[in-house]
């Protein structure tokens, strides 16, 4: 994977800080303060990610949807046994029909998930993960609170707010970006070998979903 130049890292820290730098310094909890009810790819490559979840999640499942707004992107006719929502703006969280409850909370301020370990099957991330300042401990934390044999799905496309993704992101390319998503789940431990899945539809924003399955 291409990096930028490294300098002087903590003991302990798999990353230099600057990766995590970003251009806009001022508080998330500012930045989502009013709730954007838009999405932040085609509709096309937003079918092709439900179809993906209908694959993947079965009936039943208790899923979390990590960094959530109005919109989970989960099939409307399929029934979860739980869907927790996690994100920055209660209203945008309280428009979304999918979702059985909800929790403000900022991941770049407290990077711990406020729920039990072993609470869910399945945890989402979808194109959000360009946004984390401490992406190795949510990842970590992600991992407690998944079953064991619980998968942590992970979309990327290529939209972002480029003021508030990372220095790292904004640095790479789209293979890079996927192997860079790959070692927040190596670095986490506990997790299986992380796959990929390319669900890029033709002509519309392109679809990459990693996800790593906790170790049994």
């Amino acid at each position: 994977m291409t990096q930028p130049s490294e300098g002087p890292r903590p003991p302990g820290q798999p990353f230099p800080p600057h990766f995590f730098e970003r251009v806009d310094h001022g508080l998330d909890s500012e930045f989502y303060r009013e709730p954007r009810f838009v999405t932040h790819i085609d509709d096309e490559t937003i079918e092709s990610l439900t179809t993906l979840y209908r694959e993947l999640i079965p009936v039943g499942a208790d899923v979390l949807d990590l960094m959530s707004s109005w919109v989970s992107h989960l099939p409307e006719d399929v029934r979860y046994g739980r869907v927790a929502g996690l994100g920055m703006n209660r209203r945008e969280l309280d428009g979304n029909p999918q979702l059985t409850e909800h929790t403000v909370h900022d991941l770049n301020a407290d990077p711990q998930l406020p729920y039990p370990d072993a609470s869910f099957d399945y945890v989402l991330n979808a194109v959000s993960v360009q946004y984390l300042t401490r992406p190795v401990e949510v990842f970590a934390s992600v991992r407690r609170v998944l079953r064991p044999g619980g998968a942590y799905l992970v979309a990327c496309s290529h939209r972002m707010f480029p003021t508030k993704a990372v220095a790292v992101w904004r640095a790479l390319a789209g293979d890079d970006r996927i192997r860079l998503v790959a070692s927040y789940f190596s670095l986490a431990g506990g997790y299986e070998e992380p796959m990929l899945i390319d669900r890029s539809p033709e002509g519309a924003d392109p679809l990459w979903v990693v996800y790593g399955r906790r170790a049994r």
